[in-house]
């Protein structure tokens, strides 16, 4: 009897977290855009430069793991299934967009190694997990 409330209880949470990730993907595509129309209006026109490149492509990987994180939610909903690999994809994602943002002149030259061996032992992880499920495929 606890097992049917529970199910419903994490159907009902699920669902809410995948409507609230739909509206911050939307959101920050209109942002998205709304930034770039603005610097495309602002003098000298279509050339952005460099702070305002590292803006839109974080933000833009921002939507992108927002992206991600849904469809590992909606993935949960269906399967019960945690999926490691989008989970490894999500972690690889959010690193890079880290790595891309990053003032590397202004950086403590050991957070760079942390985020370089964290990038790693993630990539590391992915591989492993799809090297082990081809084998247990075979």
């Amino acid at each position: 009897m606890f097992d049917k409330y529970y199910e419903r209880f994490e159907r009902a949470v699920s669902s809410i977290l995948l409507l609230l990730m739909a509206i911050i993907v939307l959101a920050a595509t209109v942002e998205l855009m709304y930034i770039l129309y603005q610097n495309m209006l602002t003098p000298p026109g279509l050339f952005l430069g460099l702070p305002e490149l590292f803006d839109i492509f974080g933000l833009f990987m921002m939507v992108l793991i927002a992206i991600e994180l849904m469809a590992s939610i909606h993935m949960y909903m269906k399967d019960k299934v945690v999926h490691v690999e989008i989970i490894f994809l999500i972690g690889i994602t959010a690193v890079t967009r880290k790595i891309v943002i990053l003032d590397s002149k202004a950086i403590d030259p050991m957070y760079l190694v942390g985020l370089a061996s964290l990038l790693v032992a993630l990539t590391g992880g992915y591989y492993l997990i799809k090297k082990n499920r081809k084998v247990g495929a075979l």
